[in-house]
């Protein structure tokens, strides 16, 4: 029984029952869905999403010599819930494994963003990279105004630094997407989560 084939190579039922047992044995299982129920069902498209992403990774990183030594931390790659949210569940699951942000920090190596898109974003956000948290002080019911932001030449760096990463977030996510648009095939049953087609995909209130 396949579930999905990567570059023509299967991934079988077993594979997503074992993945799923793998995952209902930890401290998650109480929040997982029932099995056979059409939130499980969703749930094993999902573990099969992450399975022929997995196996996509792994192929382009022996197919462009990547090893894992020296990967970065993954919370270096994904520092807070707005980052994981950025980047999507099944990339930001991926990434748990050393060789795939070795993969990552390789794909993004040449991303970087401009002196444009760093001056736009203090602009847009004068505040958000301040020293320290900007409150204004409320004195007897009047509202005091708020500290000056810094000037662009303080947070250059840090601006820098947090756009360069988001950009990055978004070209490792749509290079995945792109691969497995381009390798991956998925049988019956076990179609992607979010495909209006198979009939577990319904809106309900």
């Amino acid at each position: 029984m396949i579930a999905a084939t990567v570059g023509g190579v299967p991934v079988t039922v077993e594979d997503v029952d074992a993945r799923e047992n793998e995952l209902r044995s930890t401290r998650l299982a109480a929040a997982l869905p029932r099995p056979g129920t059409s939130e499980g069902r969703q749930l094993r498209r999902w573990l099969t999403q992450l399975l022929v992403a997995e196996r996509v990774v792994a192929s382009e990183a022996r197919a462009r010599g990547v090893r894992a030594d020296g990967a970065s931390a993954e919370d270096h790659l994904l520092p807070d819930i707005a980052a994981r949210l950025d980047i999507g569940s099944i990339a930001a699951s991926v990434l748990a494994d050393p060789m795939a942000r070795a993969l990552f920090a390789h794909l993004t190596a040449g991303v970087d963003v401009t002196e444009e898109q760093v001056a736009a974003f203090h602009a847009r956000n004068p505040h958000r990279f301040a020293p320290t948290p900007v409150k204004p002080v409320v004195r007897h019911g009047w509202r005091s105004r708020a500290p000056d932001p810094p000037a662009l030449d303080e947070v250059r760096p840090a601006i820098a630094a947090h756009l360069r990463a988001a950009a990055q977030r978004r070209a490792f996510r749509l290079w995945l997407d792109a691969r497995c648009a381009e390798l991956v095939e998925l049988a019956p049953g076990y179609e992607h989560p979010g495909d209006p087609r198979q009939p577990d995909n319904t809106h309900r209130h």
